[in-house]
């Protein structure tokens, strides 16, 4: 089968390699598609704790090919996705049940083999059902299970207000749960006009179209856009530390900035204490999902949250290059995904 190998950061080739045998507790899955998002990016240059070797690839769609013994959840041809998260279960994180804190959580895609690729081979409890659920929209629950995690951080008062940096697909996934989760107003802003159409179509309430290179015209425009007193929750989905330098001051007194954009681990931000202390304003940090996919796939089903126009690019395995490419530099493209 055909595979994209990393044998270092930025150093890969699409290999023909062995299709992955079937254990006991295991399923293995043809891929149907693949979604490429920022983090790809980042294990592309060796950053969020890559381990190389390395298939990379984790947002999956696919069919149960081949069950191995013992296997209940799924029946060969049922189509599924796959929880990409992997806890240690022995650490005193995950025995008191805060698995996303496990310090030695691995990934498939960044720490194990993933996705892009013809077939692979996954623990059975890893495995969900999206049987009846367009490939379209179920290559979305690993992003749609993150921005549930999200909403699940922000534990949102009815009523509020939010602000929602980026229109990109994650950023939209949870403008969507935001609004459908009990926010009276959802804002998205964003630099790209087409990306805030798609917003806008979803059903967010407000889109506001913000300039890149001046933060200091972007808070004055969401400030106003507000009603003058800000955001009961500022969400950072850019993964932009200048963005995010202007979150605690668009945010409502007593209000929370969610973290929630992926940057660099030597990156910095800044904001005045004071204010914060003042203000009683929370911080807080979203990172990945481990125990969200069953309620982002009832989400999908329900369509509480939908993907319709996100999908922008479609590219082959043996493309692999100009999909990452369209990720890292193409203005129009906003979700990117592989069919092997």
């Amino acid at each position: 089968m055909k595979a994209v190998v990393y044998d270092a950061p930025e150093v890969y080739a699409v290999r023909d390699i062995d299709v992955p045998s079937v254990g006991p507790g295991e399923v293995r899955i043809k891929v149907i598609q693949v979604g490429i998002c920022g983090t790809d990016l980042h294990i592309h240059h060796g950053d969020f704790n890559a381990v190389f070797p390395l298939i990379p690839g984790h947002e999956l769609v696919g069919t149960v090919d081949e069950i191995g013994e013992g296997v209940t959840r799924v029946v060969v041809g049922e189509q599924v996705t796959v929880n990409p998260n992997v806890h240690c279960g022995n650490c005193d994180y995950c025995l008191a049940g805060r698995l996303i804190l496990c310090p030695n959580l691995k990934g498939l895609g960044s720490n194990f083999p993933g996705f892009f690729a013809e077939f692979v081979t996954v623990r059975e409890d890893l495995v969900f059902s999206v049987d009846g659920i367009e490939p379209d929209t179920a290559v979305f629950t690993e992003p749609a299970a993150c921005a549930m995690h999200g909403l699940e951080s922000l534990a949102m008062r009815p009523g509020g207000s939010a602000l929602v940096f980026g229109a990109g697909p994650t950023g939209l996934l949870l403008a969507q749960l935001i609004k459908s989760g009990g926010a009276t107003s959802v804002t998205v802003a964003a630099p790209t006009a087409y990306k805030l159409d798609t917003a806008t179509a979803l059903g967010i309430d407000k889109t506001v179209l913000i300039d890149r290179g001046d933060m200091e015209a972007n808070k004055a425009a969401l400030l106003e856009a507000s009603g003058a007193d800000g955001y009961d929750y500022v969400i950072e989905a850019t993964g932009s530390t200048d963005v995010f330098d202007i979150c605690v001051p668009l945010t409502r007194n007593g209000g929370t900035v969610l973290v929630y954009g992926v940057t660099t681990a030597e990156e910095t931000v800044s904001f005045h204490p004071f204010d914060v202390f003042r203000r009683e304003i929370t911080i807080k940090g979203s990172f990945a999902e481990i125990t969200s996919f069953g309620a982002a796939i009832n989400a999908l089903r329900a369509g509480r949250v939908r993907t319709d126009g996100i999908i922008t690019h479609r590219f082959s395995l043996d493309q692999y290059a100009e999909a990452l490419d369209a990720v890292a530099n193409d203005r129009s493209a906003h979700k990117v995904v592989i069919h092997p």
